[in-house]
């Protein structure tokens, strides 16, 4: 196994800064809906773009939550997609809110980019209905956000699969252990990545802190966006060589196949 850094450092105080502020200013003006502009009446979103882009249940693949055809669900909390009967990940489920698509992949971007942290709790509560609302659905005995690497890290200033994971753990009534993996070293941005080699670029990169955590127990693994899965399976591939007996992920937005 590779070795586990120290626990991660902290952010420089420029990043800490600007997230704080960011934060700060979505506390303080919750007036207006993120979505459509209109009065939210004191939450994030108004009670209509909630209703009408936060709550589209649809018919996924029970594994990787990729969108199965329309009419797909009857038997189907069980249905799998082609790539998961053919190529299993090393996670078991995946449950997701929404499409990464518009409005809400440019919500995703604010979190991540402008440090709007009001937005996590905003996903992680939209993360949580929409996990116990759906067929098959068990409660992880822990959850553990996907690790950020140090450099990525610090000039980030947080780690936004953290922030939402916050909310969820609350609203699930989980324990959150955020420090269970690390990842042992910064690797390229996925997204910077060709899909073909995605799965390389995250080989080897995580380990985790505490075995006795996981040994024959349900895991979640938080994230905000799930493209290629290759991440979540890197991770969730540690976590079963530490004796994990289920893996289930949590992501707020799943990109549509043809997007990746």
């Amino acid at each position: 196994m590779p070795t586990v850094p120290p626990d991660d450092a902290a952010a420089p105080w420029s990043a800490r800064l600007l997230a704080a502020l960011g934060a700060a200013a979505d506390v303080l003006l919750p007036g207006e809906c993120v979505l459509c502009g209109g009065a939210a009446g004191g939450r994030i979103a108004c009670a209509s773009c909630h209703a009408e882009h936060l709550r589209c249940a649809r018919p996924r693949c029970r594994v990787c939550a990729n969108p199965l055809a329309e009419g797909a669900d009857g038997a189907a909390g069980a249905r799998l997609c082609g790539r998961c009967v053919t190529d299993r990940p090393a996670f078991d489920a995946t449950f997701v809110a929404v499409d990464y698509a518009l409005p809400l992949d440019r919500l995703v971007l604010q979190l991540k980019f402008r440090g709007r942290l009001a937005l996590a709790a905003l996903f992680g509560r939209a993360l949580a209905d929409a996990a116990l609302a759906a067929p098959g659905f068990a409660r992880p005995a822990l959850l553990c956000p996907v690790p950020l690497g140090p450099k990525r890290l610090a000039g980030r200033g947080f780690n936004q699969a953290l922030e939402i994971a916050r909310p969820l753990s609350r609203a699930l009534g989980v324990e959150l252990h955020p420090r269970l993996a690390v990842r042992v070293h910064d690797t390229a941005a996925q997204s910077l990545v060709e899909p073909s080699a995605r799965g390389a670029n995250v080989a080897r990169a995580f380990a985790l802190r505490d075995r006795a955590l996981v040994e024959g127990r349900h895991i979640g693994l938080v994230d905000d966006v799930m493209t290629s899965g290759e991440t979540l399976n890197a991770l969730a591939a540690t976590f079963k060589r530490y004796g994990a007996a289920r893996v289930t992920c949590l992501v707020f937005a799943r990109t549509p196949p043809h997007y990746i």
